[in-house]
């Protein structure tokens, strides 16, 4: 099963064969993910930015940054493999940022 702040390689052509893909995080809730064909992404980016919606994270040797600000509905089966999962710091601020952005 597909949780919460895992780190995917996403399939970016919709196409079944994976030609191009990109590092996303899983950011909809776990009970989401059991049900449904499709999660809650953000995109992971080699650029970091100090911008208010992203979470910069130690990820494959260099330095990332979850995208918050692009978060996206994909189906779970442009998801070709998983290549990690946020820690404990990162998984709080991500949630802090979506309060946020979500808030009234």
């Amino acid at each position: 099963m597909v949780r919460r702040f895992e780190v995917y390689l996403l399939n970016v052509d919709e196409s079944p064969e994976a030609r191009d893909t990109r590092p996303c995080v899983i950011v909809s809730p776990d009970e989401m993910n059991k049900h449904l064909d499709s999660v809650i992404i953000a995109p992971v980016s080699t650029v970091t930015r100090e911008y208010p919606t992203r979470v910069p994270f130690e990820f494959l040797g260099g330095m990332r940054a979850v995208v918050l600000d692009q978060i996206q509905t994909v189906a779970k089966s442009r998801l070709t493999k998983k290549i990690g999962d946020l820690d404990s710091p990162e998984r709080a601020a991500t949630v802090a940022i979506l309060q946020e952005i979500f808030a009234q």
